[in-house]
């Protein structure tokens, strides 16, 4: 986050540079249900429609591919930042679920 040593140089909300990252929260599963994958999952071989979880998540929203060379590379590429996913499980959902229907062809 960026604070400013001036209130008079300040916006009125604080800004995030659009480097921010953050660590994925446990539960979240939001990147393994809003997206689409195009790509072939084990036990998707057709890949994953938008809005459906991944047949891989177990009963804790983990990831049974992590770390796995059978894990899609789209999924490994897939970062979590405040720009995708937002202060909450629910605004991760919302945010990538938006950016999904903008980037449908």
């Amino acid at each position: 986050m960026w604070f400013f040593a001036s209130a008079a140089l300040a916006p009125r909300r604080y800004t995030v540079p659009m480097s921010s990252t953050l660590s994925c929260r446990l539960g979240c599963a939001a990147c393994c249900i809003a997206p689409s994958i195009s790509s072939p999952i084990p036990g998707m071989p057709d890949g994953k429609p938008a809005g459906v979880a991944c047949v891989q998540l177990d009963a804790q929203l983990g990831c049974r591919l992590f770390g796995s060379p059978q894990r899609p590379a789209v999924c490994g590429s897939l970062r979590p930042s405040l720009e995708m996913c937002g202060a909450s499980r629910e605004q991760a959902l919302t945010m990538l679920t938006t950016l999904e229907r903008a980037t449908q062809p």
